[in-house]
Parts: C-alpha cells; structure tokens; sequence
C-alpha cells in the first residue's frame, strides 16, 4: 500500500493526512510504516510547527516501544520543547514518555533531568501555560506521578508518598486506565502490592471495556510485575504471556522484550531450564541492541535465580556480583536492592571468601526507607546467613516473626527453608523437619516447584521418609496421567493417545487439562520441556543447562 494514501493535494492537508495515517499505522503495531508516514509528514509540513512538532513526539514514541531508547529519549525531549509553547498537554505526554525511556536505559541522571524539566518554553523563555488550577489527578497523572518519582529516586519515600496521594486518591473514582496505570505503578513503588496489583487489575479492565488496545501491554507488565513480587506465580506468568501476545500484536517489541524477562523470572522459580533461557535470550536479544538495561538486567537475575534453586551457587554469585557491584557491568538502578539477598545467599552457601558484609549494610539503609514491606524480614534473613553462630538461631526466628506481618509467601518459604538447612547443619533433624515442612508448603502454594524440589532434597537429608518418595514433576501424577502425559510429550495427538491407550479423546483431553494444572504448564510444548528436564534429573544429570 502506498504510504501517500488518503492524503489531500495541498501541503497542509497532505501533512495532517500523512500524520494521521502515521498514528493509525502506529496503533496497528505497523512500526516501520508509522516511521516513513512521519518522514513524510514532516518534511510536507512547511513551516507548520505545531504539527512538525506532533510528528516529533510521534516518532519519539514509536522509537521508545520499538527502537533504542536512548534516541527515542533525545527525540522525545526534542518534541517536548517545540510543544512547550503552545501544547502543554502534548509537551507533558512526551516528557512523560522521555522519562520512560531514560529509565529503560537505567540512565538515573537523565531520569532525574527528565523528571526536573518543565514542560517546554516558549521562544522568549518565558514559562508556557500552565494547567488550571484545582485540575484532577485523574485527569493529569503524569504531574503527580512525577512529582513522586523524583523523591523516591532521591530516597525519600515519606516526601513521595505525600506527592504521589492524590493520584491513589484520584484512582477511586475514574475508570481512566491510564490515570489507573500511574496509579498502580504509585503503588507498587510504594510497597504496597496489594493496592498495586488491584489498581493494575481495573486499568486492565478498564482498556478492554473501552475498546483501548495501546496500554494493554504496558499494563499487562507491571500487573505481573507486581504478581511476581507478592509470589503469585502463575497468575505473573499468565498476565506476562497475554502482555507479550499483546506487545506483538501492536509492534511493540520493546514492551515484549520486558516480559520476556518476566516470564524469565517466573520459569526460573519452576526449574523449567530451557523455558528460562529460551525467554532470557528472547529478552536479550532486543535489550542489547536497544539499550534496554532493566530488561537485560531482569534476564541475567532469571538465569541466576535459576542457578541458585538448582543449588549452583558459586555460579549464581558469579552472574550477581557485576549486576550490583559499581563497574561497567552494573546493572539497573531500580533493581539493585530487589537481587541483594540472592547474591548475598549464593555467596554465602558457596563459601566464598568474599566479604558481603557491604551489601548486607546497604540492604539494611534500603529496608529502613520502608519502600518494601518484605525488606525488614529479609533483612533479618541475611543478617542470619553471615551473623557469628551463636546469633542466628535468634535472627532467623525473628525474621519469621516479621514475615507474619508481610505479604509475601515466596520469601517467606525462603527463610523457612534457610533456617532448615541451618538446623540440619547443626545436627538438629526434628527442628530441621518442622520448618523444612512449612517451607514446602509454601513452595507449593506459589507454585515454585525448583523449590519445591530443593527442600525435599532437604527433608530427606533431615530424615524425612515422606520425602523420599518421587518427588519429581511426573511424582505428582496418577499413573495414566503419566502415561498420557509420556505420550503427548513425545509428540502424539489426543487421538492418538487415545488410541495407544484404548481411550476416548475426550477422556485424554480431560486428563491433559488436569495435567496442565498440577504441572503449572500451559501448552504441551511446556510440558515437554518439564518432562524431558524431569527425565534428564532422573538420569543423574541437572537439567538442559548443567
């Protein structure tokens, strides 16, 4: 089709027309066309600034969901200054969008300078117009969003939730979803997961009642964000699929990449190797080349988390160290404090003679700040990892007491599943079983079956005959689901499952959907990956990547 479609004579008119089939090209995730309309556009404009300008902040968005974002930041802060005079609500949108990009590139000062920058000058350099006075959160988010995430960039996170209230206020009564989205995203830096993944849940269903597809990616990230935080795998994994199925469709390659990530982090926690590295690579592959340092960050802790569950700690403390340690290789900013407690664990259960007494230290200034209601607890846990023998008994005890009073059932498991292993370690079995016992639980409940795996490797160290039992993923089936699953693994189709089994397919497909439940699958191509894994364990290896 040609790009000069539905366009007028005249230069104006074929400017605006050619702008408008951008942004129609745009929302149809037609990246590469939405560019050369906007070409087009810009150089028929003449010396219409106000939509050379639109053009700008157009481009810059395209290039922020699918491009390098730090040329997309330049651009955007480009359009934001030839809006400024005349479109302060256009100037908004692209600082916004200017600072999602700087983050992206974990570029902190640029972050910061973005977040500090008024919305634009006129060409006298006096300020442009500003909002109304009395304008609604809801109606403007980006002004308090703003205002919020500059001071918890500067730590002060009591000043941030002061700035950061009328949009959380505001959320109560609009069905906006963007207004929705900052105010879950409010949230979530804020600590508080619960109002987060609610807020994120009615953005959600509020850009499907109204028809609006542009979001629903975006929003779909932080969603199982936050999930994966409050340790509700599978509903993470199942948003962070939906969002990459959307980011696709829009041509959003950036947004994809990010839950490619996601996905990264919930398969490490299942011990589904090659799931893992399929999404870590997936992420890298567009991270790198468009400076997308949060998602190349997000990948190598997968790969890490992965090391440590399958008990490979001296490998998980090698991936670690140069993500958050000063150096060329440092990774995010907005993610340094989340990764410290497994890099402090990996090098502590490798015997490394590092000193991590550092880390633990500035984890113990982050937990202060109160910006994760998780943070105290495993602040207690690391302390008890590296504390004198006499102290840690007492430490770990206390930091069970403080995960009573915060939601978090992953990283509770882990600090009962620590103190057990330090119990057996001290020849104290009985002790060891009971809070081994109560990690499994908790493994179960989130769904993180590497885990789960490790701590009944754990309870039969303890003594713990019931462990001894098959505790692989297949341990987990009857044995026709495992006959069916055997044969759908290898390829077969329901019907011919069927037939190898003297079933009807509807039987098999009744048992393959049971099968996807108990196994936390959800294709059969996942569940190939899981049993060949399963297999591979069996036969005394550790899995696709050992």
């Amino acid at each position: 089709m040609n790009m000069y479609d539905q366009t007028a004579d005249t230069g104006g008119d074929r400017a605006s027309q050619l702008f408008k089939a951008a942004e129609r090209a745009r929302h149809g995730g037609q990246t590469h066309r939405a560019l050369a309309l906007l070409v087009a556009a810009r150089s028929t404009a003449g010396d219409n600034a106000p939509l050379r300008a639109r053009a700008e902040l157009q481009r810059g968005l395209l290039l922020s969901s699918d491009g390098p974002v730090a040329d997309a930041h330049q651009t955007l802060l480009l359009a934001a200054e030839s809006l400024g005079s005349h479109d302060v609500e256009g100037a908004e949108q692209a600082l916004a969008a200017a600072a999602e990009a700087a983050w992206a590139a974990g570029d902190l000062t640029a972050y910061l300078q973005t977040l500090e920058r008024p919305a634009g000058r006129t060409a006298d350099e006096t300020p442009p117009a500003e909002r109304p006075e009395g304008s609604d959160a809801a109606a403007a988010p980006w002004g308090a969003f703003r205002a919020g995430m500059r001071h918890i960039v500067l730590l002060d996170f009591a000043r941030a939730a002061q700035e950061l209230e009328p949009l959380l206020a505001a959320a109560a009564r609009t069905q906006q979803p963007d207004a929705l989205l900052y105010a879950g995203r409010a949230a979530l830096v804020l600590g508080d997961i619960a109002a987060a993944r609610r807020l994120l849940g009615r953005a959600l269903a509020a850009a499907g009642a109204q028809g609006v597809s542009g979001p629903t990616a975006r929003i779909l990230e932080f969603l199982a964000y936050a999930e994966l935080r409050a340790g509700f795998h599978h509903q993470a994994r199942a948003h962070a699929e939906e969002g990459l199925r959307a980011a696709r469709r829009l041509g959003q390659r950036n947004i994809g990449a990010q839950h490619h990530a996601l996905l990264a982090l919930v398969f490490s926690l299942v011990g589904a190797d090659s799931a893992t590295e399929h999404h870590a690579k997936a992420a890298l592959s567009v991270a790198r080349p468009h400076g997308l340092l949060q998602v190349s960050t997000m990948a190598e802790w997968a790969r890490a988390r992965a090391d440590l569950g399958h008990g490979r700690a001296e490998q998980a403390a090698t991936r670690l160290a140069p993500l958050l340690r000063p150096g060329p290789r440092r990774g995010h900013f907005g993610l340094w404090m989340l990764a410290v407690p497994c890099l402090v664990e990996a090098t502590v259960l490798a015997g490394l003679d590092e000193d991590v007494t550092d880390m633990v230290d500035l984890y113990a200034e982050w937990a202060a700040l109160g910006a994760d209601p998780q943070a105290t607890a495993q602040l207690t846990r690391l302390r008890a990892l590296t504390a004198r023998e006499e102290d840690c008994d007492t430490l770990y005890q206390r930091a069970l007491a403080e995960h009573e009073a915060a939601d978090g059932q992953f990283e509770h498991a882990r600090t009962l599943l620590s103190y057990g292993m330090w119990l057996r370690r001290r020849r104290r079995p009985l002790e060891a079983r009971r809070q081994l016992r109560a990690a499994l639980v908790g493994f179960e409940r989130c769904g993180a079956l590497l885990w789960e795996k490790r701590t009944r490797s754990e309870l039969r160290a303890a003594g713990d005959s019931a462990a001894g039992d098959d505790v692989s993923a297949l341990g987990r089936l009857t044995p026709q689901q495992q006959r069916v699953a055997g044969l759908v693994a290898s390829g077969a189709t329901n019907r011919e499952v069927a037939a190898r089994l003297s079933l009807s397919p509807r039987t098999v497909d009744h048992h393959l959907r049971n099968i996807f439940s108990q196994l936390g699958v959800r294709s059969r191509v996942e569940l190939a990956l899981l049993m060949n894994g399963d297999r591979t364990e069996r036969r005394g290896g550790g899995g696709e990547n050992a």
